[in-house]
């Protein structure tokens, strides 16, 4: 029997995709997916992009990428997903943040053109009764999931409540979920979803990381929410009532509706997603011959 690092590729590719692609990720031969992994980084290297330096981003906004930051551009971006063994469609895949140096995270970015969405609701929203909405429809879908390959997950409360920032217009939050049935102590992965405000839509920024080390990385993700900017014409500032549409949802329905399709995708992620998230920021960042290299020691190790 083998066992391979790329597994563990998949399940983190399955996490940023947030999609249904991570439970219908298939069992691709390993060597088909290195060598695909190491091509798309071969041809992602002329395009990378290093901090600091300006990003446009979906015609909508500018991210100012601060230093020690990297940004892999569309296509490579979905090129990267699929070759970490996770298909589906990335067309609303701006692209991904990594860390130059030591981190073990990653920064999905992308535009939801949903329309101008109103913020009135924030003010009274109450984070208990939200994470019960999350709990009741977790424990409600996991049949489904089950069906679908995956296993049965449970809420454990919030990484980080619900909190929007009324002058910004930013919102952040985090939610705790592991495995039914999963060691207290194993390690844990977490989505840490920040979201920026805009006149036609919003742009999310999703650092995935592992639990344990979300309050030493977050502030990566805050740091570069505070970096995005809106065009001018495009900011939330600019919407006018008379010519824009205005989004069916509130706030609120943004957490719960896009929490729970990310929740019924992102199963608790162990010590490898650790510490092979390590190694791919390390190839992305200049290192690809290395991995694969690693790769094939790894396999020859493994092998029973």
């Amino acid at each position: 029997m083998t066992t391979t690092p790329f597994r563990w590729m998949r399940t983190l590719a399955g996490a940023l995709a947030l999609g249904a692609s991570l439970l219908a990720a298939t069992g691709a031969s390993a060597q088909a997916g290195d060598n695909e992994f190491a091509q798309v980084i071969a041809a992602a290297q002329n395009d990378i992009v290093k901090g600091p330096q300006d990003v446009k981003l979906s015609g909508q906004a500018v991210l100012h990428l601060p230093e020690g930051k990297v940004y892999i551009p569309q296509p490579h971006a979905a090129k990267l997903m699929h070759a970490m063994g996770n298909p589906g469609d990335y067309s609303d895949l701006a692209g991904i943040v990594f860390p130059r140096g030591d981190g073990d995270w990653f920064v999905t970015m992308r535009f939801e053109k949903s329309g101008y969405i109103k913020d009135d609701d924030a003010k009274h929203w109450d984070a208990a009764d939200m994470l019960k909405s999350f709990k009741e429809g977790t424990e409600a879908s996991n049949e489904e999931r089950k069906k679908m390959g995956g296993r049965a997950l449970e809420i454990t409360g919030w990484a980080q409540e619900p909190t929007y920032a009324a002058d910004t217009h930013r919102l952040v939050w985090a939610m705790k979920s592991r495995e039914v049935g999963a060691p207290a102590n194993e390690p844990a992965g977490v989505n840490y979803n920040t979201y920026a405000l805009g006149r036609e839509g919003y742009m999310s920024l999703n650092l995935v990381t592992g639990l344990d080390d979300l309050p030493k990385y977050k502030a990566d993700a805050q740091q570069l929410l505070g970096a995005l900017e809106f065009d001018n014409g495009k900011r939330y500032a600019d919407f006018n009532a008379s010519t824009d549409h205005v989004a069916e949802y509130g706030l609120a329905a943004l957490v719960l509706g896009v929490g729970a399709k990310k929740l019924g995708l992102l199963a608790v992620i162990g010590a490898f997603f650790l510490k092979f998230a390590k190694i791919i920021v390390l190839a992305v960042v200049g290192f690809g011959g290395a991995i694969m290299k690693f790769f094939g020691r790894k396999k020859s190790e493994e092998t029973v």
